[in-house]
This record gives C-alpha cells, structure tokens and sequence, in this order.
C-alpha cells in the first residue's frame, strides 16, 4: 500500500490551513466538522479535535482543511499536526465510518456541474465543483478505460469521441454528428448523476505514488525520464509547468514535453483534451509557445513541434 505523504498549503484565509495528500481520502464527498460532536462519523476529525486550537475541520478528496482559533499561529504548530495526520493516515487510521447506522450533523457539499466551450469547437469542458482526480488522463477510446469507470460509460454515448480528464474538469471531445447544442445538457446531467451517486472517477489502483508524483512534478509526460534529460529540456519543462500549462488547462487541455533536439534546436510537446486537433492550436503553438521559448532560451530553442496525444 502507498505511503501517505502531505503538502502543507497556506490559503487566502489566515486561520485556515489546507494538508494536502498524495492520495485520496474520500472518493465522492466532502464534509465539514463544526466540532467533536457533529465528527462522530469521522475517527480523523474527532481526533483533531482533540487539539485546543482546532475550529474546523474540513475533508475534501484529497485535503484535509483545519480553521484554528486565534490563540495560536499556524507557523508554530502546522508542522506537528501534519505529523500527526501522517502517523494517523499511514497506520490505517479510519478516515470515514461507513456503517449505513451511523448518524453525523456533517454538511455534505452539493455536486455543481457546469459546461464550457473550449477554442476547440470540437471539445466542451465540464467542470465540477470538487476535485475528480489527482494526475490528468487521456482515453482515445474505450479499451483504454479499464481503470477508468466514468470514462467507460461516457465512450457509451454514439457522439463522445476522446475524453480527457484533469483536476475538477472532463473535457470531451465529440464526433461532427452532433452539435453541443443538442447534446451538451444531457453530458451535463450524466456527469452530475454520476459523481451525485458515489461512482468511482478512476479506480484508486491507478493513483500515482509519491515518487510518481515527485516526479510529474518535474515534468508532464509520464513516459519520459527527467534523470538523465540535458539541461535545455529540464528548462524547457519548467518553462511549460510555470507559464503554459496553466492557461492550456484553463482551456480544458494540456501540453506535456516530448523531447528536444540540439542540433535542429527543436521541442516537441504533447497536446492533449481539447487542445488536441484543435485548430487554433498550429497557431498557438507558433505565434505564443515558439515565442516564449525563442525569448527565454535564446540559442537553445528556435522551433517548437506539437505531437497530439
């Protein structure tokens, strides 16, 4: 079994601190604990309230939020209550009871699905309102979904083509037979349904381990290797993480780095979701990419080439 491992995140509220894990806690729900009471369904909560500080607690997919009084800083204890949440997490501690007669006053989040086009006309993003999975992943077809039951049963619809799914987000690429006015509703609705009852994203076999994560940290495609890349493409990948995927995910996609080649000074970069076959994407590449590249490794980068994934 892998490891728990935590990152400890600051957000825009200074009492709240977020403990985000490597790892799934819960697959479909999130829930807010008010105090040591309302946790009666959750071992983990109750446990933290047994910490003088603690206001709040939060559990989401893939985070645990605490709200503290003021009585401490966060600077001062934030690295005692991941420790602590490590030691809980990594000796089977129980995050959830699960019993059909357990009772709790916890708040469950409602699921919101929303849809968006994407400058793809072919692809249409739909996000949701809680975290679906933690690595990105493309389905070209259904023999690729074994791990992947919402991915499955979307490839059921005669009109879904590709699929790719990221973060809060499942962009689906259709075929021309259908326009998204006649079928974006009823994608919308599907989604809503499933993640509403409980289904599985991805199975959980699938989720990356720490040193998987470590490295897509480092670089977007899993199949290359960064130990033994040259300076230039280990730029080049930092380059990609900090300013450019970030908005190709805005957009329902993503771009992973492929190889490099000193000699012609080429990139090569994998498009996937909607910026795969999208026909602004030649000119994007061209006139942003290839730009920024040219400007930031002046003599290293003259061209970059995109790959569809």
């Amino acid at each position: 079994m892998n490891k728990y491992t935590i990152n400890i995140e600051p957000t825009s509220n200074p009492a709240i601190v977020k403990f985000e894990t490597n790892q799934f806690l819960t697959r479909h729900e999130s829930f807010e604990f008010g105090n040591i009471e309302e946790a009666q369904k959750s071992p983990l909560a109750q446990q933290l309230f047994h910490l003088p500080f603690v206001k709040t607690v939060f559990i989401a997919q893939n985070f645990i939020a605490i709200e503290k009084y003021n009585i401490i800083e966060w600077a001062d204890v934030q690295e005692e209550v991941s420790e602590q949440l490590l030691d809980f997490l990594n000796n089977d501690g129980v995050i959830l009871k699960t019993e059909d007669n357990t009772t709790s006053t916890s708040k469950k989040v409602p699921v919101t699905v929303y849809a968006e086009t994407t400058p793809n006309p072919s692809v249409m993003r739909f996000v949701a309102n809680k975290k679906l999975v933690i690595a990105p992943t493309e389905f070209k077809n259904i023999d690729a979904t074994a791990n992947a039951p919402i991915a499955r049963e979307l490839f059921n619809f005669p009109f879904v083509k590709e699929i790719f799914i990221d973060e809060n987000y499942i962009s689906i690429n259709k075929y021309d037979i259908a326009n998204w006015d006649e079928i974006a509703m009823e994608l919308r609705e599907f989604i809503t349904k499933y993640i509403q009852d409980g289904k599985d994203i991805v199975l959980k076999e699938t989720l990356k381990t720490p040193a998987e994560a470590d490295q897509g940290s480092e670089q977007t495609n899993p199949s290359v290797s960064t130990e033994n890349l040259d300076p230039v493409s280990k730029q080049v990948i930092d380059i990609l993480e900090e300013y450019i995927k970030p908005a190709v995910a805005s957009d329902g996609g993503n771009i992973m780095f492929d190889s490099y080649n000193e000699e012609t000074k080429t990139v090569k970069v994998v498009l996937q979701g909607a910026c795969s076959g999208c026909p602004s994407s030649t000119a994007t590449l061209k006139n942003g990419i290839e730009t920024m590249m040219r400007d930031m490794l002046a003599g290293k980068v003259e061209y970059v080439e995109a790959v569809n994934g």
